[in-house]
């Protein structure tokens, strides 16, 4: 009888561990991850971010479901660097990943670069890349030399062909664009870009279908081409939205988001996945009606003007994640690697400097988190730094005025321009005169962060 107590107090004893180590609500404690990345979206483009005309319910589902970042910051206002930082957890220096890549680019993001879809395979989970990459089109750099297991999609912006843009001369002797599986070339002539959401939905779904029930879980990064221009819809959705073209092509990301949500809630995954949406830089202004919207902010893609860094994101995971919540934490999408290796129970490499920091605390307990502190990076250069409320610029262009890629006339300021960006998100009333020591507290910064940060040899 004693002998039975003893067990029994054991196994009470045991089973305590096991309820205090166990999340709550009873769900995984290594959850599926998916990223669901836009392309050129501004944070005025979503209807749970303002948009009065483009109809967005699927994500505004998600907003209501999840938390919703409205200062979420990504690491540049162009593509290649912004996913280079969002796939690395760094600033775009520090891998030499400063300059959009093209078509003939040599360059391309180092095998020395420990990525997200490195980390989380480490920590055994299935990986996939589907959709744009932009992040080097040789085969050294494609997605399966960085971590994933599998790969379809474009390896560059939808525009740079001579089939996109017949008169620039800067994709001459380029290839249609090449759609790839794996490391194969699977199409050779110019895809339909009208079918590249639905193509890049249905290897998604089929990639979660094909999960379901293994063992391990898995990490979807699903990379989106639109709202790039050129802008296309499939026959669902265009001329379906008020907003003309680009609002049908945000419709159908919205869409495709409502397909990957129905899914995961089909095969029973709904619980244990944390997904988030964003996108990679600010609206491209200068495309009038085919750009996006920077909502409050000025300017957009290129610049470094809130416009062109700050990005609608949305972060649900049920029960994990409070629901209705939406946070003023600043947050940027560097800290996405530290974030979700340590969700999923993995270890942030301790041999290079990491920028970003891990979310914990402020998704799954709602607190405010770190001071703001964001540098803002025109190629190489740093032309703006933000800490707290308050933002200088050293140098700035207005893109949006500007008639070709690449003409943008740069201003110097000296003094630099100072704004609150909490009382005047816009930009628009420099405060400069009125406080000197922020301004020169902020250019010391700079100074700092230029002699600290050792620049990763140039990737073009």
């Amino acid at each position: 009888m004693r002998h039975s107590l003893k067990q029994a107090f054991h196994l009470i004893a045991f089973l305590a561990v096991v309820v205090a180590a166990a999340p709550a609500s009873g769900k995984s404690a290594h959850p599926n991850i998916v990223i669901i990345l836009a392309d050129d979206m501004g944070y005025g483009d979503l209807a749970c971010f303002g948009h009065p005309t483009i109809a967005t319910p699927y994500l505004d589902h998600m907003a209501a479901e999840g938390m919703k970042f409205t200062q979420f910051y990504v690491a540049a206002s162009v593509c290649t660097p912004s996913r280079a930082a969002l796939l690395t957890g760094r600033y775009p220096i520090r891998s030499g990943m400063t300059q959009v890549l093209i078509p003939k680019s040599k360059g391309g993001l180092p095998a020395t670069e420990f990525t997200l879809g490195d980390a989380l395979r480490k920590s055994g989970y299935a990986t996939a890349c589907i959709g744009k990459w932009h992040l080097g089109s040789l085969k050294e750099h494609l997605p399966l030399n960085h971590g994933f297991d599998y790969y379809f999609g474009l390896p560059y912006s939808n525009d740079m062909s001579p089939w996109a843009q017949p008169d620039n001369h800067t994709f001459d002797g380029d290839p249609p664009h090449p759609l790839y599986r794996n490391f194969e070339v699977i199409s050779r002539g110019e895809p339909d870009q009208s079918q590249l959401t639905r193509m890049y939905t249905d290897e998604a779904l089929k990639f979660i279908r094909a999960q379901a029930g293994q063992k391990k879980p898995f990490f979807l990064y699903l990379a989106h081409t639109f709202p790039h221009v050129p802008l296309a819809a499939s026959g669902k959705y265009k001329g379906k939205s008020l907003r003309g073209l680009y609002g049908d092509t945000v419709e159908e990301i919205d869409g495709s988001c409502g397909e990957v949500f129905k899914t995961l809630k089909e095969l029973g995954l709904d619980d244990d996945t944390m997904v988030l949406f964003t996108s990679d830089n600010g609206p491209w202004i200068g495309q009038k009606l085919d750009g996006g919207s920077p909502g409050p902010f000025t300017e957009g893609k290129v610049s470094t003007w809130e416009g062109g860094f700050r990005e609608p994101a949305i972060f649900r995971w049920p029960g994990r994640i409070p629901a209705g919540v939406t946070t003023r934490a600043f947050a940027t999408a560097m800290d996405l690697l530290p974030t979700l290796v340590s969700v999923a129970g993995g270890k942030v490499p301790d041999d290079r400097e990491i920028d970003g920091v891990d979310l914990a605390p402020v998704l799954f307990k709602n607190q405010r988190g770190r001071e703001p502190l964001m540098f803002y990076y025109f190629n190489a250069e740093v032309w703006a730094v933000r800490k707290g409320s308050w933002k200088i610029h050293l140098k700035t262009v207005y893109p949006a005025a500007s008639k070709k890629w690449g003409d943008w006339p740069v201003t110097e300021h000296n003094p630099p321009l100072l704004f609150n960006v909490d009382e005047d998100p816009g930009e628009k009333y420099n405060a400069a005169a009125a406080h000197p020591e922020i301004v020169a507290e902020l250019i010391k910064l700079i100074e700092q962060h230029k002699t600290t940060t050792k620049p990763g040899a140039s990737q073009k």
